[in-house]
């Protein structure tokens, strides 16, 4: 169903200068643009070599031309796609010359957000394009190229069929109440539900570990001044990224680094020394320290070593809020007897370490990819955002509540939860979904896509 009145064009490849560079033309208007570009009809979906020209008829370039003809195209309409030569003035002038022949110039995402509404794509996988671009390690590329592929909609489109078949056999039961037998007592469909609901919460682990793929963890170093918390950023992020000096309290601000671990994006906070202090710069410092700390994923304390765990490290433990995971660094053992070493003890990880030397440095990232499950990375992983997680949470919540229902003996209550949980899951994948809800996916593509 081809939903467009209008005809978008674009320029598809990045700005800058390059090899080559791609117009986009997508709408009922991309054919007779081909045909006034040319002068002839170009066969569908054969690269042709044609001279680009302006207005006045002067060649701008040569280059390969492409049409598709809809539905079979990347939005389900008539595309034109235009190769040249990637010289940016060069793009403008073809790009203006398309647009002097009826088209419009695109809003970022527009070609994709057709591609949605013309059944090309479901949401998951238009979601999937953007951060295919947006991948920034290996790992996100192929969890990203399996979103694409349809992996997650299929494991939604699975849901949805549980869902169906359970609510089907709620409300059969619920129309033939002069049955004798109870249906709603119905072993095999107490065992429906639960697998349901192991589903859905091996599907949210999944996913979760798709999040950090796209959107990485965010770290927050703590500590007493000197205790070694710009070296060990310095270290984790591979250069000299904040000063280090033997004088206490050298960091005053908030320093942030950007780094991969093994393709694990990571965020790295670093802040300034905790201590009672006079002084009003320390005492803001300390203040956005505790401020990162709220907003973090992970907490790593720093404590020197040579010192041990210190009233005043003590008082940090004690003030990081009980559902920060929270992990306990002893820096500078190549100043002492203390080997590399990491050990649990209750909720609290230890590791022996120097940021100095490096040593035990491996055991940190090692922590780090298995407390966030990382290391569970695998050909199953998708990549997925925030508003996956929480619509999938809303379904598992539905389903919980569903099962309670049903154990309660009401049938009416349970059927209307599974309900609402299909509507959940459908905002997933685009079958309902708001205007203001694709107008803040597309918005974030870039232009031409």
């Amino acid at each position: 169903m081809n939903v467009s009145v209008d005809t978008i064009a674009a320029i598809a490849t990045p700005p800058g200068k390059g090899g080559i560079g791609i117009i986009r033309v997508s709408g009922p208007k991309a054919q007779a643009i081909s045909q006034q570009l040319f002068e002839r009809i170009i066969p569908a979906r054969s690269a042709q070599l044609l001279p680009f020209t302006d207005t006045d008829g002067s060649i701008l370039d040569r280059g390969i031309a492409i049409f598709f003809p809809a539905p079979h195209s990347y939005t389900g309409e008539h595309v034109l796609e235009l190769q040249a030569h990637g010289g940016p003035i060069l793009l403008e002038l073809l790009l203006n010359r398309v647009l002097k022949m009826g088209a419009r110039l695109a809003r970022p995402g527009e070609f994709t957000e057709r591609a949605f509404l013309n059944d090309k794509l479901d949401l998951t996988q238009a979601e999937a394009v953007a951060d295919l671009i947006d991948s920034s390690s290996r790992q996100a590329v192929l969890a990203a190229a399996r979103s694409l592929d349809g992996s997650f909609s299929a494991i939604v489109s699975d849901l949805q069929q549980q869902l169906t078949y359970l609510r089907s056999y709620i409300e059969a039961a619920l129309d033939f109440p002069e049955e004798e037998v109870d249906f709603l007592s119905d072993r095999q469909l107490t065992q429906a539900m639960q697998a349901l609901q192991k589903q859905i919460a091996a599907t949210l682990a999944t996913l979760r570990t798709g999040r950090l793929l796209k959107e990485g963890i965010s770290v927050v170093i703590l500590g007493s001044p000197n205790a070694g918390k710009s070296s060990l950023l310095n270290r984790l992020a591979g250069r000299e990224s904040a000063i280090v000096t033997e004088i206490a309290g050298t960091t005053r601000d908030v320093l942030r680094e950007h780094i991969h671990l093994d393709g694990l994006p990571l965020h790295i906070i670093d802040t300034a020394g905790l201590r009672e202090s006079e002084d009003v710069i320390e005492q803001e410092g300390v203040r956005r320290a505790w401020q990162e700390v709220d907003r973090a994923d992970h907490v790593l304390l720093v404590v020197d070593e040579q010192k041990g765990v210190t009233t005043a490290d003590q008082k940090i433990i004690e003030t990081v809020p009980k559902d920060k995971p929270l992990d306990i660094l002893h820096n500078k053992i190549d100043l002492g007897t203390e080997e590399a070493k990491r050990f649990q003890q209750g909720n609290v990880t230890h590791i022996y370490l120097s940021a100095k030397t490096g040593a035990g440095m491996e055991l940190l990232i090692d922590h780090l990819e298995k407390s966030v499950g990382y290391e569970q990375t695998g050909e199953t992983t998708v990549i997925a955002r925030r508003r996956h997680i929480v619509a999938l949470n809303q379904v598992g919540a539905k389903v919980d509540s569903a099962a309670e229902q049903l154990q309660q003996g009401a049938g009416e209550l349970a059927a209307e939860e599974l309900r609402s949980a299909q509507l959940a899951l459908s905002e997933l994948t685009g079958e309902l979904s708001s205007e203001d809800l694709l107008g803040e996916i597309f918005s974030s593509f870039c232009i031409g896509k």
